[in-house]
Parts: C-alpha cells; sequence; structure tokens
C-alpha cells in the first residue's frame, strides 16, 4: 500500500465484471462542495488507465458526464459511479455531491460502499457537515482514508491541514490521524508559493517525483532526512498503537527496527478495521500527463488497505413477510439479494437502477422480485412485484459498458426495472427478501405547485411521479386541506433541480405559488342558530328546521354532537340528518373556509312536516343553523403548531434560541448531546416555519438538523388571523 516498492501500471481502460468479492473495493467520496471530489476520480481514472487525458472518455465527455443539470449549475447533484481497475482489482469510486441538499445522495453512496475517501480541501479546512458524515460513519465504523486537495493554493499548507483534520476527526485519538506521505515542493515561484511536484513515503522513506507528468521513484538527500524521520517515527508509533500484535510496541520500545513489510500489514489492517485514518495528498494531472500527482498512493491504499466486501457486515435481511433471514456474508452462489442504491432516467434507454448485491450473483434477461421500501408517506408506494431485468452496464460517463453478471459485493447498472425505485430490494422470484432500509433525511422545505398551462396540467402527475420515484428525499403531497400540490425538498438547491428535471427530462412548466398551512377555525364563546329550509313548488316540499346551540370544547376534541330535542320536534328519523348536516358545514368552514372543530353542536328544538320533510331537508337546515350561529359569534382561527428539535452545535445555540423566539416559538428545553452540539425542543407555528430548513442552514453554517411533528392547533394572534383572513378575501 502506497509505499510498496513499484506503482503498479493502471489496467487496460476497461471496467469489467468482477469475479470474486475479493477482487472488489467500494469507497465513496465525502467533501464539502468545491473540495475537488470529482476532479480527483478523473485524476484517478486517468492514472488508471481508464481515460486517455485528463478526464476524458472515448467519446470526448468526462468520467462525470452524468447530467445536464451539472453541468450547467458547475456541481455535482446525483451520486455517480466511476468504475475502474488497478492491479487486478476492481475499484467502484463512487462520487457524492457535496452540498447538503443533496445528502439522500450521500446516504445512497455510504450504503453502497465499504469505505469511505473524505476529500478535504487545503484552502477551506473542514467543515460542520463534513464532520457530522465523519461522525456518521465512525458510528457504523466504516473505514476512512482522508485526501487533501487544492494543494497549489497559495495558502494551502499540508501539514497544518494535517493537524486540523486530525483536531476535527481525532477527537478520540488524534494520534490514529496521521500522513503516510509528506508533500515534495518544486521551486518557489515570484508570488513566493513552492508548487508541490512529488511526495516522499514515510515507510519506505522513498522519493515520487510527479513533476515530469508520471511517477518516479528516487530516494531522499540527507537535508530531507529530519523532517522525514520525526513524521515517520510518530506513524509508526500510531499504527504500532492500533496493532494486534501486543508485542510490537515492546520491542519498538527496546530500540527493535520493525520491518516496514510488517509495518505496512500492520497499516492495512488498522484501516480496514476502521481504528486508523491515513491521511494523504493528490492533485490532478497537468495537460498531457499520465497520472495526477498521489493517484498511485491512492489507489493502493484503496486496494490494500481498504476492505473487500467479505468484510462488511450486510444490512438485516427478511422475507417479506417479516421473518428474519440469516445470509452468508457476501456470498457470489448464495440466494439473490440486491438493493437499488439510485434510480435515474435516461432519455434513451429510460429508467437505469444503480444497483449493490449483497448476495448472489444477478444477471441479464433475469427475472426478478422486487420488494417495497415502506416509503409510501413520501408518495413512494410499496413495491411486491415481478420483474425482467434488462442489460447490465458499468457506467462511464454517457456510456454504458456491458456486464455478463454482476457478483456479491459489486455494483452494476439495471435497465428497464420500471416498477423499482430506490431502496427496493430485488430478490429472486422463488425467494422474495426484502433488505433493511437505510435512513433517508425528512424533506422539510415545502414546494406548492401548479401546472403552467392545460398541457402541463396533463402531464403533472406523471411527471411528479417519475420525479419522486428517482428521489425518495422528495415527499409529494396533494393536501386535502388546501388542495395544494406539495413537493417538499431538502433545501433550495433540491427544490431548483427538481424544477429543472420536471421541465427538462419531463416536458412539464410549472409556477410556484405561496405555501398553504392547514388552518382551522373554532367558537370562541357559546352561540346559537337557526337554520330554516322551507320551499313549496309543486308537488312535494322541503321543510325543515332547527335550532342548536354550538360551545366551544378543548383543543384536540374534534366535533361533538348531542341530541337534547324534547317531545318530537324533530322526528327521530331526521336527528342524524341535521348531524350530518352540521358536520358538513364544519367540514366547509363558517368564517375562512377553514375546517371547524374543538366544538359542541347541541340540537335543541326544531319544527318538521309530516309531507314535506326529508332527510336532504333536514341536512340543508342543520347546514343553515352552523352558518347561523357563526354570523354574530367571535370565531378563532386556528394554526398548526409544531414541536421541533434541533440539533445544533454548541457555539449556535444562543442564535438559533433567539431566531426560534423570533419565529414565536416557545423553547421546551435543552440538553447537552455529544461531539460539544445541544438538542434543543421547542414549539413553534407552522406558518413561521416554511423556510427554516433553508434559514437554520444559513444560521448555523451548515452544522444544525432539526426535525418537525404536528402537535395541535391553537389560536392564531388576531393581528395575524385577520391579516390571513382579509387574503383570503381578497383572494
Amino acid at each position: 500500500m502506497g509505499d510498496k516498492a513499484n506503482a503498479h501500471p493502471g489496467a487496460a481502460g476497461r471496467a469489467t465484471a468482477a469475479d470474486h468479492p475479493a477482487s472488489v473495493r467500494n469507497v465513496v467520496l465525502v467533501g464539502h462542495s468545491g473540495s475537488g471530489k470529482t476532479t480527483l476520480v478523473e485524476a484517478l481514472a486517468l492514472t488508471a488507465g481508464a481515460v486517455n487525458r485528463a478526464g476524458r472518455v472515448e467519446d470526448g465527455g468526462t468520467v462525470s458526464d452524468y447530467d445536464e443539470i451539472e453541468h450547467r449549475q458547475q456541481r455535482s447533484v446525483q451520486l455517480s459511479l466511476v468504475p475502474v481497475d488497478w492491479d487486478g482489482y476492481k475499484v467502484n469510486l463512487l462520487d457524492t455531491p457535496g452540498y447538503a441538499d443533496f445528502v439522500g445522495e450521500l446516504r445512497a453512496g455510504l450504503r453502497a460502499a465499504d469505505a469511505a475517501l473524505f476529500v478535504v480541501s487545503a484552502s477551506d479546512g473542514v467543515d460542520g457537515s463534513t464532520r457530522m458524515v465523519w461522525e456518521e460513519c465512525a458510528a457504523v465504523g466504516m473505514p476512512r482514508a482522508i485526501v487533501i486537495t487544492h494543494l497549489e493554493s497559495a495558502r494551502a499548507d499540508f501539514e497544518t491541514m494535517t493537524r486540523t483534520c486530525a483536531e476535527a476527526f481525532g477527537a478520540d485519538d488524534p494520534d490514529a490521524v496521521l500522513p503516510l506521505y509528506l508533500p515534495l515542493h518544486g521551486a518557489q515561484g515570484s508570488d513566493g508559493h513552492a508548487p508541490v511536484t512529488g511526495l516522499v513515503g514515510l515507510l519506505s522513506q522513498k522519493l515520487f517525483d510527479y513533476a515530469s507528468g508520471e511517477r518516479k521513484e528516487s530516494e531522499p538527500g540527507p537535508d530531507q532526512q529530519p523532517r522525514i524521520e520525526e513524521a515517520r517515527n510518530r506513524l509508526i508509533e500510531g499504527i504500532i498503537a492500533e496493532s494486534e500484535d501486543e508485542t510490537l510496541m515492546d520491542r519498538y520500545l527496546g530500540g527493535e527496527e520493525i520491518d516496514v513489510k510488517t509495518l505496512i500489514g500492520d497499516l492495512e489492517r488498522a484501516v480496514a478495521r476502521g481504528v486508523f485514518f491515513p491521511v494523504l495528498a493528490a492533485a490532478p494531472a497537468a495537460e498531457g500527463s499520465k497520472q495526477g500527482l498521489g493517484t498511485v498512493e491512492l489507489l493502493e491504499l484503496i486496494t490494500g488497505g481498504f476492505p473487500t466486501p467479505l468484510e462488511r457486515e450486510a444490512p438485516g435481511v427478511t422475507t417479506v413477510d417479516g421473518r428474519a433471514r440469516e445470509l452468508k456474508p457476501c456470498d457470489p452462489n448464495g440466494p439473490l439479494v440486491a438493493e437499488v442504491v439510485k434510480t435515474a432516467s435516461d432519455p434513451y434507454v429510460g429508467r437505469v437502477s444503480l444497483v449493490r448485491v449483497f448476495s448472489g450473483t444477478l444477471r441479464p434477461d433475469a427475472t426478478v422480485h422486487v420488494s417495497g421500501h415502506g416509503l409510501a408517506d413520501r408518495g413512494h408506494e410499496d413495491h411486491d412485484v415481478d420483474e425482467r431485468v434488462g442489460a447490465l452496464s458499468a457506467p462511464f460517463g454517457k456510456q454504458q459498458r456491458a456486464l455478463t453478471h454482476c457478483i456479491a459485493g459489486d455494483l452494476a447498472c439495471v435497465a428497464k426495472l420500471g416498477r423499482a425505485e430506490t431502496g427496493d430490494t430485488l430478490s429472486a422470484k422463488d425467494d422474495p427478501l426484502l433488505m433493511e432500509p437505510w435512513e433517508m433525511p425528512d424533506p422539510l422545505l415545502p414546494l406548492a405547485i401548479q401546472a403552467h398551462s392545460k398541457t402541463d396540467e396533463d402531464k403533472l402527475s406523471q411527471g411528479l411521479s417519475r420525479l419522486v420515484a428517482e428521489d425518495p428525499t422528495m415527499r409529494l403531497e396533494q393536501n386535502q386541506d388546501t388542495h395544494q400540490v406539495v413537493l417538499w425538498c431538502l433545501g433550495e438547491a433540491h427544490a431548483d433541480v427538481a424544477l429543472e428535471r420536471l421541465r427538462s427530462r419531463y416536458g412539464v412548466q410549472v409556477d410556484l405559488v405561496p405555501h398553504k398551512v392547514s388552518l382551522r377555525e373554532t367558537f370562541a364563546a357559546k352561540a346559537q342558530g337557526r337554520g330554516r329550509h322551507v320551499k313549496q313548488s309543486g308537488g312535494h316540499g322541503q321543510f325543515a328546521i332547527c335550532e342548536i346551540e354550538v360551545e366551544p370544547l378543548p383543543g384536540g376534541t374534534g366535533i361533538e354532537f348531542v341530541d337534547k330535542v324534547i317531545g318530537g320536534a324533530v322526528p327521530r328519523q331526521f336527528i342524524p340528518s341535521v348531524e350530518k348536516g352540521v358536520r358538513a358545514q364544519a367540514a366547509r368552514g363558517v368564517a375562512a373556509g377553514h375546517p371547524l372543530l374543538d366544538v359542541r353542536i347541541t340540537l335543541l328544538d326544531g319544527k318538521a312536516h309530516s309531507v314535506d320533510s326529508s332527510d336532504a331537508a333536514f341536512q340543508t337546515a342543520g347546514a343553515l343553523a352552523l352558518r347561523e350561529a357563526a354570523v354574530d359569534a367571535k370565531i378563532h382561527l386556528l394554526e398548526p403548531v409544531a414541536e421541533v428539535t434541533v440539533l445544533v452545535g454548541d457555539d449556535y445555540v444562543g442564535a438559533v434560541m433567539s431566531d426560534l423566539s423570533g419565529r414565536r416559538g416557545r423553547v421546551l428545553g435543552t440538553e447537552q448531546t455529544t461531539g460539544g452540539r445541544t438538542l434543543i425542543r421547542a414549539e413553534v407555528p407552522e406558518i413561521e416555519i416554511g423556510r427554516y430548513a433553508v434559514d437554520l442552514r444559513s444560521l448555523s453554517h451548515g452544522t444544525a438538523r432539526f426535525n418537525r411533528t404536528y402537535a395541535r392547533h391553537e389560536p392564531m394572534p388576531p393581528q395575524i388571523a385577520e391579516r390571513i383572513r382579509e387574503e383570503a378575501g381578497d383572494a
């Protein structure tokens, strides 16, 4: 790994089907937007011989050529797979978006991978969201390494950034975050900056010079030895501290020279176990170069230090009726269990599913069972159907290279799975199974939309259903109270991409409209009303009179109907008719058109006609009585209140609590959690937190998370209620 004697030449540019799980490495690249993940993937592909020049494939595109939106916005917005071959291994590189709005794509990448490369820009440092992802990986024991990029920046300093990474990622043990190499600097330029031209291996004590565009090995000079020795000793101590050989530390402290092969073996095992986190440096290849700086070392780390899929414990598997099922880890000959980690639409092929196979072997043209994922609340229906698998392929830019099969531990793209969505399980049709779903962030930014024209209206439903099928972090809501179509997203960038895909991919133009919350009405005090429905128009007429009393009830009670009619003034068969009428009117509202709740409606008296009274007449009279009771009564407008929990760094607690108070929120309490963060619990009117997903991110520099659940409806302040009524009247 990294310090092996010779670099291995890249494979001949073809990502092929793996023959055994031990020859596969699945690696997800994580880092903030602009840290250089996609550029690094392209540099690794060049070094592996998969592209003919920096980032270019045979059709002239780049390995990251997946989506026109990415090109227009100049940022990654979705998970991308780039498979390369290196030294007999198939390396699946999973490039994730760095922007917080696309955390769903990041979670999918973490699900599909067995190890993570954290890409950190030397000029920007480590942001809060990257720290949180590191903690997520730590919670599941995922092996990690750190790659420092942008060393060409004038303010870049590798040693300083390594210490920053140790502070950010090595809270439990800073000595577990150490560099394997030190950068070599060339001649100082007129700006005073000396570019990085190579690396020195701390274990092998060899120089690897990339100045010519291709890695060349040499011996370090005497002037470099003191710097190398200090860093090397610390690295050796860090490796020995994590060694499974308990005698190694005593031997080292006793003055014994530990063999380099022994150190490399212990290093690889410590990395694979997720207890040691090496730091490397990388830079893209210059024009005409065959290798990017540090890319050979990185590929050797991936193939030598990162675990095989055989070493990963698969997520829980059950039968479709919920019975637990034990599977042999990553067995190509076992029962088929695969998971759709991403769904995309191709204008020529149709729906394409990126699949990670956890057990068995997936083959083209086979019939598989598709089991649903339980996200029906987000507009994703549950599935329990058989489908025929189309062609299997490995993506490379806009190309799809055909595969003959996909074994356990590998990833492939599957064409023409018309019903399968992200998170679904593929299994044998005669042995249907279901994988435990991974955690998806809850979309908390509402986007109320309407079709731009009649033509768009005809295509809107299908376009939206296909859009949410691709992205389980979106939720589609048809709000029955406000009659709005609401697309719930993770943030503004997520919303922009959704609208752009609707327009460009599905040909649907929509307009944004103000999002409405589900308001309610209630009586503030007792009131009485009389409903009189009397009509005569030849033949049977209509006759019904009823008198009611309405009184408020505690919140959450709903509508209560009481019959207190004496002497049969309203015949018994028409009592349910009155109740039906008042309940129907309550659902329509009595003041501003919002449903009425938390009242007791008592039927006191009435009149009937032996011939002209009917069920319909008394329904109408009941509705009229309730409307009349509201005419002179004071009606409260009720707004929904959400229980909000905010997890935020201690540095931002004061600002967040102050902001919640400014939103008419009531802070219920706080509690300290791990990692220097505080959990704030509050109740906030929903009308005040429509854009809280965006505002909180700005307020906390992207380090806070929040959840919301409906608590209850309660009276709205009079001045706000009056404004709402005026707006409703103007509309």
